[in-house]
């Protein structure tokens, strides 16, 4: 099956304009970077994996960081540096996607990427907070082979682009599955228009959950062919969400944001089940925080909560996690990892 967007095989979702890119990439700024690893590690192992980098901009993110937020629907996954973004609202770092056991590797070469730009980073300043998120893809990856190396974070870093992010399996999402077809990395953008201004929403998701009688095809009036066969035995799994705005929001207003990812990723069959790590990661690039500052107090613009513009925000949150989803079944192709075990992609007719 060729790789497509949902909206190229004639299913639009929700009702708000899509960016021009319809990508996480139309949040002006923001830079996005894969490694896939796909080769044999001998016999019946396999490297079918990888790293996936999200960049809020291109500078110096230790010194000029954005406004952010977490909001974890089901604790059952991995991550590091969201008790401190909770905690102060910021985000310092790339945010780094992987494999459950490359969070070590990624989580050292995305230090070592920002130590070397940043020499006063434990000297004559604090430290530093790295934020990575995993998912589970030991069915295809041999995952204890433990193939993600450190080099593979910081070229990830390195090779991030604003242009049109690949989808599919790519990156962290090469040896995903979700509902029981090839998952992986997705991506879509909204336009929030305002009298005076637009407003861009974008997400990409990391997906590797579900079943295939879980998945909403009727809602999508989606014709499956059955001789395609499905994973016959997927895990709970688990989802990835980063969602990215040039909005003015507070940390407050950004987490109430992530918590609406929770109704896209429900309209497509999740229900969060018990062993799935649902996890979504937010951010504003509208204001750049110094690090250095002499300054007592700081100013920043927010959207009024009570302006009726949050209310679209808040739908095009939900539709935007929804089609980054859904993109990430449609533009994903069959792959073979361990064991010669082959998960093909979604049978759209």
């Amino acid at each position: 099956m060729e790789p497509k967007k949902i909206r190229q095989r004639g299913m639009p979702i929700g009702v708000l304009p899509v960016g021009q890119k319809n990508c996480i990439t139309d949040v002006e700024g923001v830079k996005v970077g894969h490694i896939t690893l796909d080769s044999s590690l001998g016999g019946e192992e396999y490297a079918c994996t990888g790293v996936t980098a999200i960049l809020p901009h291109g500078g110096n993110l230790f010194r000029q960081k954005v406004v952010g937020a977490s909001y974890v629907l089901n604790g059952f996954g991995k991550t590091t540096g969201l008790v401190q973004v909770n905690e102060l609202g910021l985000i310092e770092s790339p945010i780094m996607l992987t494999n459950t056991f490359g969070i070590p590797a990624v989580m050292q070469g995305t230090l070592e990427y920002m130590l070397e730009r940043n020499p006063e980073i434990g000297e004559s300043t604090g430290t530093i907070n790295i934020v990575v998120g995993e998912c589970n893809d030991s069915r295809l990856n041999s995952i204890r082979k433990l193939p993600v190396q450190t080099k593979h974070a910081i070229d990830c870093i390195q090779g991030a682009s604003s242009e049109t992010s690949p989808e599919g399996a790519v990156g962290a999402g090469k040896g995903m599955i979700c509902f029981g077809y090839k998952g992986g990395i997705g991506s879509s953008s909204r336009i929030i228009h305002d009298k005076d201004k637009n407003y861009s929403i974008g997400c990409m998701v990391l997906s590797n959950f579900g079943r295939k009688e879980e998945f909403q095809a009727s809602r999508y009036k989606v014709n499956v062919n059955e001789d395609v066969p499905h994973f016959p035995k997927p895990a709970d799994g688990s989802i990835m969400i980063v969602l990215a705005t040039d909005a003015p929001l507070s940390h407050r207003q950004l987490t109430r944001f992530a918590k609406r990812c929770g109704v896209g990723l429900g309209r497509t069959g999740s229900h969060f089940s018990n062993g799935s790590g649902d996890v979504v990661i937010a951010f504003s690039t509208a204001h750049k925080i110094q690090h250095n500052s002499e300054e007592i107090v700081e100013t920043r613009l927010q959207l009024r909560d009570d302006h009726p513009i949050m209310n679209e925000f808040f739908q095009g949150v939900a539709e935007v996690t929804e089609e980054a989803i859904l993109n990430s079944l449609s533009q994903a192709i069959a792959t073979t990892g361990r064991n010669g075990t082959t998960v093909y992609s979604y049978p759209f007719e």
